[in-house]
């Protein structure tokens, strides 16, 4: 994966947190993720496609999201609440939204509608061949990771290339 990509994660991050939050975002160092299991509670996830493609994550530990989305909603609201995971999907839909349109270059991306999975260990499964980059963060509500598994489109690549011969 091109390390290019990930600063407009992080700028994502830390605009959307202090915007909609009021919240400073700390960048700890990135790391490449073997595991597929995650050590947090709470994942939202959203995938790319178009001249970028693979799949991005914010991952929080249960405390974290309920302060997190308290923050956003203006209320206290458990994990178990009907509109929790919508609140976890709005976040990495700004973020991911955020990040996108920083991409370098006149790629047209798109991005999924959000998921989001509640509950300890849980795995998620990636493409293979696409190293997945976490990235941790620091609040003072907690800490929470993005993991970013993305690599330009292949027929994106062998475009560029002819055009580049051209």
């Amino acid at each position: 994966m091109d390390p290019a990509y990930l600063v407009p994660f992080i700028t994502s991050v830390q605009n959307v947190f202090s915007t909609m939050l009021q919240l400073q975002v700390t960048i700890g160092e990135p790391t490449i993720k073997g595991d597929p299991v995650s050590s947090v509670d709470i994942s939202g996830i959203i995938g790319m496609s178009g001249d970028v493609t693979g799949t991005v994550v914010l991952s929080f530990p249960g405390p974290t999201a309920e302060a997190v989305v308290g923050l956003l909603t203006g209320t206290k609201m458990p994990l178990d609440h009907p509109d929790f995971a919508d609140a976890i999907g709005e976040l990495v839909n700004m973020v991911c939204g955020g990040a996108k349109g920083q991409f370098s270059g006149k790629k047209k991306v798109s991005i999924s509608c959000p998921s989001v999975v509640v509950g300890k260990q849980h795995a998620i499964a990636r493409q293979k061949d696409i190293p997945c980059v976490v990235i941790p963060c620091s609040t003072d509500c907690g800490d929470l990771m993005i993991e970013v598994a993305i690599r330009e489109s292949p027929v994106h690549a062998e475009v560029a290339a002819a055009a580049a011969q051209a």
